[in-house]
This record gives C-alpha cells, sequence and structure tokens, in this order.
C-alpha cells in the first residue's frame, strides 16, 4: 500500500469542468487506511477530502470545496497511482460533482517534492 502521509500534490491537469489549477495544492495526511486532505489555490479557497486508500494504492474519496464565487462544491473521485522515474506519485483521477453524475471528469494531479514546493510563494 502507497503511504501518502505528509506528501503534497499539485494538479498538472483538469476537466474543461474542474476548478482546480496550476495553483492548486493538496496536502494529504494518512492513518492507517484512512486519507484527509487539505487544498486551496486557483479557484478554490478551501477545501478537503476524506477517504480509503487502497492495498493499491489507489484511493476513492469525497471532496467539498468552497470557490471564489463563494459556491460550495462536492463529489466524489477515484485516484489511481503511478509512480515516476523520479520516486514522486502522480494521481489519475476520475470524478463526479454532486448533482453531475452524468458527466465522469478527468484531472492528474503529481507529488512536488520540497524544492518545487517551497519557491511556489515566490512565484504566486
Amino acid at each position: 500500500m502507497v503511504n501518502y502521509n505528509g506528501r503534497r500534490f499539485v494538479s498538472v491537469k483538469s476537466s474543461e469542468n474542474g476548478e482546480t489549477s496550476s495553483k492548486t495544492y493538496f496536502t494529504y495526511k494518512q492513518e492507517d487506511d484512512i486519507l484527509s486532505a487539505t487544498y486551496s489555490g486557483g479557484d478554490v479557497l478551501k477545501g478537503n477530502m476524506i477517504g480509503i486508500v487502497k492495498e493499491d494504492g489507489s484511493i476513492d474519496f469525497t471532496y467539498s470545496h468552497i470557490n471564489r464565487k463563494h459556491e460550495i462544491k462536492s463529489g466524489k473521485c477515484s485516484s489511481t497511482p503511478k509512480t515516476l522515474p523520479d520516486g514522486r506519485i502522480q494521481l489519475f483521477e476520475r470524478w463526479n460533482g454532486f448533482g453531475m453524475e452524468e458527466a465522469e471528469e478527468e484531472s492528474i494531479v503529481e507529488e512536488v517534492s520540497d524544492l518545487v514546493f517551497t519557491p511556489q510563494i515566490i512565484f504566486n
């Protein structure tokens, strides 16, 4: 099982209807097989996730956030991990916003190293 505790991710690709962008950062915490995360940036003011990590490292979770229009958005997502050549994790996500179940969307988030994550303050 992949341990996501303390890992940080950034959105690198989002669907047309997605509100995450290359400025959306996620911080994951894991206890046993329970995953939680916070995220913000881009069009997301503040968001939270809660889910289950499966033996193969995939994740099923729900999310909710408040966007820049002060709308509450929520949904469910399944993420499949891929280990990059440098050892970082990339997650391929398939998600549906509640109320839009007929339109499954896709996005990709990628783990950021301390060298990439820390300088974000300079570029914002």
